[in-house]
């Protein structure tokens, strides 16, 4: 397991103070390149080897959005490689010691020259240590697409998107999807599916719908590809 301690900032959250989804997201991102990095098998080891690590799916459950200033330690560690997948637990724990958002991930190891995906090495396999299964509801990695979700307005994928992988972050798409969410609408649970890879130029074509307490919004490309697939859940 890999931890490291920190405070909410302001810039992390939102109009009442609470941390926003996307900061989430974004700590839970930075403390998996952190423990790869400390183990050496980080972006200068995956640059020499040609290869990435690009996420498949989230899913995420939020107990509760730590304040404005809050004092929170951020864990992560992987639990199983199977052929070209990597599987990895999060946790955000807030002042009180508890855990306030918990999460699973699934990844693919990609070949970049192939841009096909590629089986684990022994090497990388045996820099980490497997930690057990957060007991979180298994939830597939694949969301189904709603029937007459509405289409929205399409727009241009923008340099701020992009990331060393030289595509949209993953944690874009989900903030691209929350611009579809109703007024004073909390997210409690998030999934996310990502099919492929939208790049710089791109226009992203959103679809969206709710139904009872869930949005979920496709962002597609031209022929209504979706390159991700965000499914939110209002907290109860």
């Amino acid at each position: 397991m890999y931890s490291f301690e920190s405070k909410v900032r302001y810039s992390e959250v939102d109009s009442e103070g609470y941390i926003t989804l996307n900061s989430i997201l974004d700590y839970f991102q930075d403390c998996s390149f952190f423990q790869s990095e400390e183990l050496g098998v980080g972006l200068g080891y995956m640059e020499k080897k040609g290869m990435a690590w690009v996420l498949s799916s989230w899913q995420v459950e939020v107990k509760r959005y730590p304040l404005y200033g809050e004092k929170i330690t951020v864990s992560t560690w992987p639990y199983g490689f199977k052929g070209f997948f990597g599987y990895r637990n999060y946790v955000m724990e807030g002042r009180d010691g508890e855990a306030a958002v918990c999460a699973n991930s699934i990844w693919v190891l990609l070949d970049l020259k192939s841009s096909r995906p590629a089986r684990v090495p022994q090497e990388m396999a045996d820099a980490y240590q497997f930690c057990p299964r957060l007991p979180m509801e298994e939830a597939s990695r694949k969301i189904p697409l709603p029937e007459h979700m509405e289409g929205k307005p399409q727009f241009p994928v923008h340099k701020y998107h992009i990331d060393t992988n030289r595509h949209v972050n993953n944690g874009k798409y989900v903030s691209m999807a929350q611009e579809y969410l109703p007024q004073g609408f909390r997210t409690g649970s998030m999934k996310a599916e990502y099919r492929k890879a939208a790049v710089y130029g791109d226009m992203v074509y959103p679809f969206a719908i709710q139904e009872g307490t869930k949005v979920t919004v496709s962002l597609a490309d031209g022929q209504q590809n979706p390159y991700a697939i965000i499914e939110l859940e209002e907290k109860q």
